[in-house]
């Protein structure tokens, strides 16, 4: 027997695999702490705009010089970057197609970002929240009726409610959406 294998022999499995593991973990240490990316602490300024829903999808497309060069233009903020849009055209001359290019929208979106700002000033600039602004599906007539079965029958179960919607209305609902207005509703009498 060779003297290393002699060497190693006087070592239990349990060594064995302990000296295994405690490599893999130096090579892992050296992977992680060279080779992969260094995370990031979440910035409490991105964190409030996509809150605010004026965080900007696109902060790549901003060609203008000042939110290139500068720290206090920040391509990530929306309405500061629409705001910086229109004053560019209306104050330092700029066309609409070159202030719309330069901030990576189309002169659609500059019309549509110049007429909210005349409408409403600053808070004109900030994104409008899309879709269905209450429960459009059901109707007051819908909820109505079945707070009056909910009455009549006060054990009547929030699917045997869906069920009576869809056969008497035609209308396919979510359990959480009637829970909502029926909710709405109440808070509404009283």
């Amino acid at each position: 027997m060779s003297p290393s294998l002699a060497f190693c022999a006087k070592f239990t499995p349990e060594i064995h695999l302990t000296a295994i593991m405690l490599w893999h973990y130096s090579l892992y240490t050296v992977f992680e702490r060279e080779l992969m990316p260094k995370r990031r602490k979440p910035d409490p300024k991105e964190i409030a705009l996509k809150r605010e829903g004026a965080l900007n999808p696109h902060p790549e497309e901003i060609s203008d010089p000042l939110f290139r060069e500068h720290g206090f233009f920040d391509p990530r903020d929306l309405v500061q970057a629409r705001y910086e849009m229109l004053r560019r055209q209306r104050v330092d001359g700029l066309s609409v197609a070159a202030a719309a290019e330069a901030f990576g929208i189309s002169r659609p979106t500059f019309y549509q970002a110049q007429n909210e700002f005349a409408r409403a000033g600053l808070l004109g600039l900030l994104p409008k929240h899309r879709g269905p602004k209450e429960g459009h599906k059901l109707s007051d007539q819908v909820v109505d009726y079945i707070l009056e079965k909910k009455r009549s029958q006060p054990d009547i179960t929030t699917a045997e409610c869906l069920r009576i919607i869809k056969e008497r209305f035609g209308v396919i609902a979510h359990r959480r959406s009637l829970e909502r207005a029926l909710g709405r509703k109440k808070n509404d009498k009283s």
